[in-house]
């Protein structure tokens, strides 16, 4: 696994809350290799390998989410902080909970505009 590569999975919320999340992380990390469905979806899931990653830090102009979104990021230690970093800049995020592996974390965010 590259020290950029980042799983998302966002529970709550409707499409337009799972692009402005996705859209929270594409200034750090780049465009995602696999955008979440934004059909009636109850659980949405994006990736991003970091390729092409934009020299941004995530923006902080996101449209305000119309319910609270459960964000879970999955990958290294490097970003999971980078993301958690980029999402708290552009939402009211209440850290949830971490687990950490040898070479994974995972944490999981309550997002909130």
């Amino acid at each position: 696994m590259s020290d950029t590569q980042l799983t998302v999975t966002l529970s709550g919320g409707d499409a337009d809350d799972a692009r402005a999340v996705v859209g929270a992380l594409e200034g750090t990390f780049g465009p995602p290799q696999e955008r979440p469905s934004y059909t009636d979806a109850t659980v949405r899931i994006a990736t991003f390998d970091g390729e092409g990653q934009s020299s941004g830090a995530g923006r902080t102009d996101t449209r305000p989410l119309s319910e609270p979104v459960t964000v879970t990021v999955q990958g290294t230690p490097e970003a999971v902080r980078r993301a958690s970093d980029a999402l708290s800049r552009s939402f009211t995020a209440r850290d949830e909970g971490a687990a950490a592996g040898d070479q994974e974390q995972e944490r999981q965010l309550l997002l909130e505009s």
